[in-house]
């Protein structure tokens, strides 16, 4: 070893020991590593840079490759895996097998599939998240789907079918046998069963339902009676529920006995005899009570709770709102009928998001991802905004041609900023559009609130405008009448374009703020109405506005 190395390891000098090897060769690298103290060995591993480090991993010997790798951070080791190749990397994992966890992303786990090792396999995908198992599934072949399930844990195995998408579970279902569909089906919480049989074509939930036994086909039924957009839509029956005579070390002999049958243990319901909802306990308020407590005593009486016909946005804006874990959710006599949990609330968060942002953007919802969209399936989705938005055009062209001629006898340059005051006009209304439908989608703001909503946007509008206008008869005044020398830009018209810009600014932000709520008033949907109707409106009233000014000042 380089003399001048071992002084910058003795002076725990890393940063410098990797600089002073940074341009030999891996083989090298690599011999200096095995001749590093132990205490040395990491730090300085780490100092190296992670293309380097990659190069010199493969050639360690097992003992050497394992330290390292455990030793580094995971970002740390994300990046220098990045630079191994997949073939080394599966030949670490088949010789490495206590370090896979750390290393094997989607890549490696299929050629492990590929090459039937399932040796390694088998516990590389037990110890894995649900989350990222699905992406592998999602991403193996048709036919390797069944192989992979079959090697997972039961538990895991249902835990895993609920993230994948439709298309994979249902590819999935064709492969499996009447045995495994009907593990899987028991071990799925209810309203993960109803999500299912929701997305599935017509044979495969007659196939779902016949495996399933009669209370729970019952409960699926009356779960899918529900309005689609509703609480009861959403919510599980698979809950904890206590009286309020019972004690403590009674309520905890309840969990212990059904806690796997159910979503969550943490928020347990308090209901009467007649099943009506009168408070709730936490396994907090149980674990610091006495044993021999009533639940009636140590109960919270003041439930935040739901009923099963309210929109499943507000459910979920509720628990969010609130930071709830899960909310009840009661029938019009206050029966305790189920709940709500908060992945679920996510879920409906992520759904809501999604189609207000495609409807903003004039796409119809599609619950595809991307890239699992078919080419017609986006012509599907797109042409009818832009069908509706084009023929909507067709009044922005009547006022162009209306004007055309009277323009072009006063001066033909001022077509030249009818662009400027379509963008501005457009970008000024879908500000405001966005502002409100993102608080309106929140609850900040209701339809009572139009009045406060447009004095606000008034002024705001009127600061704005004066600001582009002065900004817009600049512009014009110095660069395009003085730098590129269009002489045609008289102050007079400068000021007929800037007038026109000011008035432009005001009315397209009436117009986004104002929109949205009509439309929130009409119970429809605020998203809908966003940039591309409001960008159409705005630019047929700034070409009325600026050839209106024009003609009547200069005609």
């Amino acid at each position: 070893m380089k003399e001048e190395l071992i002084r910058f390891l003795s002076e725990k000098d890393y940063e410098s020991a990797a600089d002073l090897v940074r341009k030999d060769p891996p083989e090298e690298v690599a011999h200096i590593l095995s001749e590093t103290d132990e205490e040395d060995l990491i730090p300085f591993a780490r100092a190296l840079e992670p293309e380097q480090l990659a190069e010199v991993l493969v050639l360690l010997d097992a003992d050497l490759k394992e330290r390292i790798i455990e030793g580094l951070h995971d970002d740390e080791l994300q990046e220098v895996m990045e630079d191994v190749s997949v073939d080394d990397t599966v030949d670490i994992i088949e010789q490495l097998p206590t370090v896979a966890r750390l290393i094997a992303e989607e890549d490696e786990i299929l050629a492990l599939l590929e090459e039937r090792n399932f040796a390694v396999l088998k516990p590389l995908l037990a110890g894995m998240n649900e989350i990222d198992l699905a992406e592998v599934f999602e991403s193996a072949k048709e036919e390797d789907l069944p192989v992979l399930f079959r090697i997972l844990p039961k538990d895991l195995a249902a835990q895993m079918f609920v993230e994948i998408d439709s298309d994979t579970q249902q590819k999935l279902i064709k492969k499996l046998s009447d045995k495994e569909l009907k593990e899987v089906m028991d071990e799925l919480f209810l309203d993960d069963t109803v999500d299912l049989v929701e997305e599935m074509p017509s044979s495969v939930v007659r196939r779902l339902l016949a495996l399933s036994d009669g209370e729970t086909r019952a409960y699926i039924n009356e779960l899918l009676k529900y309005p689609k957009d509703s609480a009861g839509s959403i919510m599980t029956i698979e809950f904890v529920r206590f009286l309020p005579t019972m004690s403590v070390e009674r309520a905890f002999d309840i969990i212990r006995e059904t806690a796997i049958d159910k979503e969550t243990i943490y928020t347990c319901y308090v209901t009467d005899p007649e099943n009506k909802l009168i408070g709730l306990v936490t396994a907090k308020d149980l674990m610091l009570a006495q044993k021999g407590s009533l639940i009636g005593d140590i109960m919270e009486e003041n439930v935040i709770y739901v009923n099963t016909k309210d929109d499943k946005e507000e459910v979920a804006r509720k628990i969010s709102d609130y930071g709830f874990l899960a909310i009840p959710v009661v029938d019009d006599e206050r029966r305790l009928v189920g709940i709500v949990t908060v992945d679920d609330a996510i879920d409906v968060i992520e759904e809501e998001n999604t189609e207000d942002i495609e409807a903003m953007a004039g796409v119809l919802h599609d619950n595809k991802p991307y890239l699992k969209t078919s080419v017609f399936s986006i012509w599907k989705k797109r042409v009818p905004w832009l069908l509706i938005l084009m023929v909507s055009a067709t009044f922005t062209g009547l006022i162009i041609n209306t004007f055309e001629g009277q323009l072009n006898a006063i001066s033909p340059v001022l077509f030249a900023c009818v662009p400027m005051l379509m963008d501005t006009g457009g970008n000024s209304g879908s500000q405001a559009s966005v502002t409100v439908i993102r608080s309106l989608a929140l609850g900040e703001l209701s339809t009572r609130d139009s009045g406060k909503v447009l004095w606000k946007e008034f002024r705001a509008s009127l600061l704005l405008s004066v600001t582009l206008a002065v900004a817009c008869f600049a512009k014009l005044m110095l660069i395009d009448n003085l730098i590129f020398g269009y002489s045609d830009y008289t102050p007079l018209r400068c000021a007929i374009v800037s007038l026109a810009m000011l008035c432009t600014v005001v009315i397209a932000k009436f117009v986004g703020c104002m929109l949205p709520m009509l439309v929130k008033k009409c119970r429809l949907d605020p998203a809908a109405v966003a940039s591309p109707f409001i960008t159409t409106i705005v630019d047929a009233v700034s070409l009325l506005i600026f050839c209106g000014l024009a003609t009547l000042i200069l005609g």
